[in-house]
């Protein structure tokens, strides 16, 4: 009965995936570094519940996007941002008949590697990893590096490959594919993007569609999270991006996803329409002068700056001295073990330090700067304690 029954399921899937347009992903394309057997869920459809089931993907639930400083329920945090890039990636998907499963993948995947405080906290790791020679550190990279080689979940190539090139601080009217991407592609593009910061084109449309679905969610929410915060006014936003986009979010994601459709419509790639493209251009420069480049969201740069160098470096310390005591070790390589027990011996030690400080939570970081240089309160009865133990000096 239960053969008869996932012979059915399979037959409703081949069914929809008929269906889909000329360009998109079939499910039967996925291709693994490692085969296995598949199951009733397509290739796609499976590699999202490996990510949702990652340890990786559940550190999101603390990691800041825009606004780290502030104490607010109603701020944007990441695990937010890749529901909104899934939900209207998905959205522009499925009216172009796209492989929905492949994008949900990308998308929920595609900031798994942000560090700590994001990309101010992503600017001061990329210098340390310079500083000590181990290339650039670039938040999509990291995400394949973590889903890859750390946690092993054996991704197929189109997921992986729409995660490494979603790129959504790259302004593009038009999107093309470069398709027909191997292994040894991917490898090439990912040391390049951690060489130097070269970065590439999606093998997929349904890549593409993440790609732009990312700018789409983040240019109005973070617009929104500003005002809240009273950083800017709604009247401040120019004329052109008001006039022709939207000055509300929601007027914002609607317009930006209806002209992604009308203007990709039966094409082989992804597009906005000239007028369209222009507008969120000077939005996004709107954004980049009045909201990430404030004093305000960069006052305390210069201590994630240091916070992030003792931190490199004491755990380096760590590493060199066999801490094992150490949460770089109990929290991070006997963790990796589990899944990659070659991780420590084969891994050089600023990269494993590199790793370890990527994956933290913002909560976690502070925790962590807490142990490391804080003096520790203890009850005064575990002072007494020690003080009156077997050997001490009675001082009455």
């Amino acid at each position: 009965m239960r053969g008869e029954l996932f012979d059915k399921v399979r037959q409703l899937n081949t069914m929809r995936e008929r269906s889909l347009a000329e360009g998109a992903t079939r499910s039967a394309e996925g291709v693994r570094r490692l085969a296995e057997d598949e199951d009733i869920r397509p290739s796609f459809s499976r590699d999202t519940d490996r990510i949702i089931h990652s340890r990786p993907y559940t550190r999101y639930i603390d990691k800041t996007q825009v606004f780290y400083w502030v104490e607010n329920d109603h701020i944007t945090h990441r695990v937010l941002h890749v529901q909104l890039v899934s939900k209207i990636a998905r959205q522009i998907g499925r009216s172009l008949g796209l492989n929905e499963d492949l994008i949900e993948a990308i998308a929920l995947g595609h900031d798994i590697g942000h560090t700590p405080f994001g990309h101010k906290g992503e600017k001061a790791l990329s210098k340390l990893c310079k500083e000590h020679g181990i290339g650039e550190f670039h938040h999509n990279a990291q995400s394949v590096i973590f889903l890859d080689r750390i946690e092993g979940l054996n991704l197929t190539l189109q997921v992986l490959d729409g995660i490494l090139c979603h790129n959504g601080e790259v302004h593009e009217q038009v999107i093309e594919p470069r398709p027909g991407k191997t292994w040894e592609d991917h490898d090439r593009e990912l040391q390049l993007m951690i060489e130097r910061g070269e970065g590439s084109y999606p093998m997929t449309l349904e890549g593409c569609v993440v790609r732009i679905a990312d700018t789409i969610s983040y240019i109005g929410r973070d617009f929104e999270d500003a005002i809240r915060v009273d950083l800017i006014k709604r009247e401040d936003l120019p004329s052109i991006c008001s006039e022709v986009i939207g000055d509300n979010n929601r007027d914002i994601v609607n317009t930006l996803i209806i002209d992604v459709i009308e203007n990709s419509w039966g094409r082989d790639c992804i597009a906005l329409s000239e007028e369209v493209s222009e507008a969120l251009a000077e939005f996004k420069r709107f954004n980049y002068e009045y909201i990430y480049e404030h004093p305000a969201v960069n006052r305390e740069v210069d201590k994630i700056e240091k916070m992030f160098k003792l931190m490199f470096e004491e755990f380096l310390g760590h590493l060199e001295d066999d801490k094992r005591d150490s949460r770089i070790f109990k929290h991070h390589i006997d963790l990796i073990k589990e899944k990659n027990p070659t991780y420590e011996e084969e891994t050089p030690p600023a990269v494993i330090v590199r790793d370890f400080i990527a994956g933290m939570t913002d909560k976690y970081f502070n925790d962590t700067m807490m142990e490391l240089y804080f003096p520790k309160r203890f009850k005064y009865s575990v002072i007494q304690k020690d003080i009156y133990s077997e050997g001490a000096i009675d001082p009455r």
